[in-house]
């Protein structure tokens, strides 16, 4: 199995970044330790701060991989032209985000993806990408 982790803008600032609602630990640190627990499986990953790069990289990998694991940030709530990128793949998308979407500002409370996502996971922290992951295994 074939599968890409897709990060938006700002995420590369995990661990520098609102430790109190993002944690300390880097997304390159927590991604080794998601090749250590997911042998069996290819994973890869990919982050940007620039919309079209996230688009680029969807029609790249979205009709050869397995699965995507996406965390597009703040572009969930603004992109029209990711949540259409994510409807004009194969390959299946699932929504992923370290805080609870919910429990924050109105404006987060929507989303451009989540209609054409396989599924959403939202508030487990860096758990969630571990679950997002899971879901391609059911």
């Amino acid at each position: 199995m074939k599968l890409l982790i897709i990060n938006g803008p700002n995420l590369n600032l995990l661990g520098k970044r609102e430790p109190d609602v993002y944690g300390n630990m880097s997304f390159e640190v927590f991604f080794e330790s998601l090749k250590e627990k997911f042998q069996n499986i290819e994973l890869a990953y990919y982050q940007s701060n620039l919309e079209g790069d996230i688009i680029n990289k969807l029609h790249e990998v979205g009709f050869t991989y397995d699965g995507i694991v996406l965390n597009a940030a703040a572009y969930t709530h603004t992109s029209v032209a990711i949540g259409d990128a994510v409807k004009a793949i194969n390959t299946p998308v699932i929504e992923i985000h370290i805080s609870n979407v919910h429990a924050r500002e109105s404006y987060r409370h929507s989303s451009f993806i989540a209609k054409n996502a396989k599924g959403v996971i939202s508030g487990f922290g860096l758990q969630s990408y571990i679950l997002g992951i899971q879901s391609f295994l059911l």
